[in-house]
């Protein structure tokens, strides 16, 4: 139960990290992710790491950003998308283990071999709710030549994201994910008023940003969703062996593609925020509305991430103004 758990923060790690920001010459690029009681932080030279722990003190980790896309054929358009997601899936899950162990102690605690089974169950997860059950659920509705044709793609396409809309819903219910939506939302609230260039030095600036936005991991994999109707078009047709395995073997080109569907709409604000609106309607069931204590921790992990260039004299964390 406790790797099934796990699991479940694993997978909810790709929904709630923000991908990288379009760079601008007056603000420094920055993304986040949610974690248990906390906020993981990436500034262009660090990655910073603020949990609350159980006596209401802050746990606070630096250490370097060396991104995995900056060298090599990994900075080429697609397969940047590939490096760039399996550095979030790696950084972001260690952030979640070492989180947990802070703010739960002892029950947190996850071994070396229990993180290895529960990377595996997640996975599998994936595997078996987003790739293999469209595809079975497509046939069995419609009979798989149908399933073979554009419009038993689209089917599968939209049982898909159905599949996403009821796995997110679901684990929203438990109290411990509700908990960290709301970091979520603390997250985006102070990555939005960090990138308007408002001061935050105060809450209430933090408070009146959206919870929404656009680099969101979870318009990220909607937008997954969208490119796989097309993409998964090349498996051609087959059995639903055939169909599941090539959309496995087909599933980073997917990855990509869609990453750079995101960082183009990323770097064209206005045209990006009319492109992905429709994405920004599923971040009201993967965010909640922070109260002032998650906002001042998710600044916090800005601040460590920045080298304390988060906004014109930022406040020190216990300070909670109006």
């Amino acid at each position: 139960m406790k790797n099934l758990r796990a699991g479940g923060l694993f997978l909810l790690g790709i929904l709630t990290a923000a991908g990288e920001s379009a760079e601008k010459p007056e603000r420094l690029p920055v993304g986040g992710q949610a974690v248990i009681e906390g906020v993981l932080m990436r500034g262009r030279e660090q990655w910073a790491l603020a949990v609350r722990q159980e006596d209401g003190t802050l746990f606070e980790k630096v250490w370097p950003n060396v991104p995995w896309a900056a060298a090599g054929i990994w900075k080429l358009p697609v397969l940047r998308g590939l490096a760039t997601m399996a550095e979030m899936l790696t950084i972001g899950y260690k952030a979640l283990a070492l989180s947990a162990e802070v703010a739960l102690g002892e029950d947190g605690r996850v071994s070396a071999k229990e993180m290895a089974l529960t990377v595996g169950i997640a996975l599998f997860l994936v595997m078996v709710l987003f790739v293999a059950f469209p595809v079975w659920l497509t046939d069995r509705l419609c009979g798989p030549n149908w399933g073979n044709a554009w419009e038993g793609r689209i089917l599968e396409g939209l049982v898909r994201a159905a599949v996403f809309v009821a796995y997110i819903a679901v684990i929203g219910l438990w109290k411990d994910m509700r908990r960290v939506f709301e970091y979520h939302g603390a997250e985006h609230k102070v990555i939005n008023a960090y990138e308007a260039g408002l001061p935050m030095e105060t809450l209430r600036f933090l408070k009146s940003s959206s919870r929404f936005h656009l680099r969101c991991g979870t318009s990220f994999l909607l937008v997954i969703v969208a490119v796989s109707i097309v993409v998964f078009a090349l498996a051609g047709n087959g059995s639903i062996l055939w169909r599941v395995g090539c959309r496995i073997l087909l599933f980073p080109l997917v990855i990509g593609v869609a990453y750079e569907i995101i960082r183009g709409a990323s770097s064209i604000p206005r045209a990006g925020k009319w492109l992905l609106f429709p994405t920004l309607w599923i971040q009201y069931l993967t965010t909640r509305e922070p109260g002032e204590e998650q906002l001042a921790v998710a600044r916090k992990a800005l601040e460590l991430a920045l080298g304390n260039k988060a906004g014109k004299g930022s406040a020190p964390l216990g300070v909670v103004e109006g």
